[in-house]
């Protein structure tokens, strides 16, 4: 069985390497070839993407070793890495955004396709006031012409059926998963009122009216990630007289210890698809404060593995101050939440929804 994972456009193994996502995102594929199923990554990046090769242990690197324009890399693609993709039981797509570049050379070659999307793109272009026109666009003609379709939530395949007329049963509920041996809690820690968050630093992460929220109250806020946003919120923080570390990207292993040394967890944004950081918190045992918002309310039993709020600053700021406040209760809700990844979103539990999903369509017996 050999399994062929098309990047998202323009994605390299570096850029998963400098974003310190690597580690998370070849953890299935590496789990898949020990179970017997080949795997070849067909990137965005150069040659120096093959200085990765140790770390993929086996998987094979289809990189634009030419060094070609985007547009034309993308073109020729189907050609340039032939002899893989003549060799595929199936092709599958990370996400949307260049899955149309999966979906002709699946075509070129009479492959299935597998349309994987860990969010809707065209959603998230929307609520962040761009034009979703083109994404909506593709998302239709990706997910009309693959034999299978793959979201992470079932709200999603509700819309994709709705929207789409895709039928139920090529869409199927694979959730992402958590390395719930590396994001693991620990026994003892120190009260400190430390807030965190960890993901991109940009409008759609609602990370201004957090900041909002935060003023009047004795914490010490930690954001993980970068963005475009950098600048603004560090200048913000400091006109609100906000305690905030801005820590960067930092590698995948790191990220346990900087989230288990906080009380609390906090994800405000507006819209997200199945949300990593969330559940990687969840699973350190660490209480998390989300918003009410499609995408985390769906992971979220208000008072039992987590607590909800509103997207305004007066809701964000009470819950804050109401969830800092009882250690017995921030406790239990990072207890349940444990307990709710370990037997809903481990690597172990996915790995072996991904197996039936490749033996059930097309080539891949």
């Amino acid at each position: 069985m050999h399994l062929v994972l098309f990047f998202t456009r323009g994605v390299s193994l570096k850029t998963w390497a400098e974003n310190g996502s690597l580690e998370r995102e070849i953890a299935l594929y590496l789990r898949l070839q020990q179970k017997g199923i080949k795997v070849s990554f067909v990137t965005y990046g150069d040659i120096r993407d093959l200085e990765y090769e140790p770390q993929l242990q086996g998987i094979q690197i289809l990189c634009n070793r030419w060094n070609l324009p985007l547009q034309g890399y993308e073109w020729l693609l189907p050609l340039l890495h032939a002899s893989a993709l003549r060799r595929a039981d199936g092709i599958k797509t990370n996400q949307t955004n260049g899955a149309d570049v999966a979906l002709r050379a699946a075509n070129f070659w009479h492959k299935p396709l597998i349309a994987r999307c860990g969010y809707m793109w065209s959603d998230l272009l929307q609520a962040g006031g761009k034009d979703a026109a083109f994404a909506t666009r593709l998302e239709q003609v990706v997910f009309q012409n693959a034999q299978a379709v793959v979201v992470t939530t079932p709200p999603m395949k509700d819309y994709i059926q709705e929207k789409y007329g895709v039928s139920a049963g090529q869409i199927n509920v694979i959730p992402n998963y958590v390395l719930t041996d590396i994001f693991s809690p620990e026994n003892e820690k120190i009260p400190s009122k430390r807030i965190s968050f960890v993901g991109r630093l940009s409008e759609h992460k609602n990370l201004h009216t957090l900041l909002e929220a935060c003023s009047q109250l004795e914490v010490d806020l930690h954001f993980i990630g970068e963005g475009e946003l950098r600048n603004s919120l560090r200048e913000r923080a400091l006109a609100l007289n906000v305690p905030l570390t801005l820590h960067g990207s930092v590698p995948h292993s790191q990220l346990p210890a900087l989230i288990r040394q906080s009380d609390l967890f906090v994800l405000v944004s507006p819209h997200e698809g199945h949300p990593k950081s969330l559940l990687e918190a969840m699973s350190c045992g660490v209480a998390v404060l989300g918003a009410d918002s499609p995408g985390i309310r769906e992971q979220i039993v208000h008072g039992e593995t987590g607590w909800l709020c509103g997207t305004d600053a007066q809701s964000m700021h009470a819950a804050i101050e109401h969830l800092l406040s009882d250690p017995e209760l921030r406790k239990r809700l990072g207890a349940n939440a444990r307990k709710f990844i370990e037997e809903n979103y481990s690597l172990e539990r996915i790995v072996e929804m991904e197996i039936n999903l490749l033996k059930n369509y097309g080539d891949i017996k």
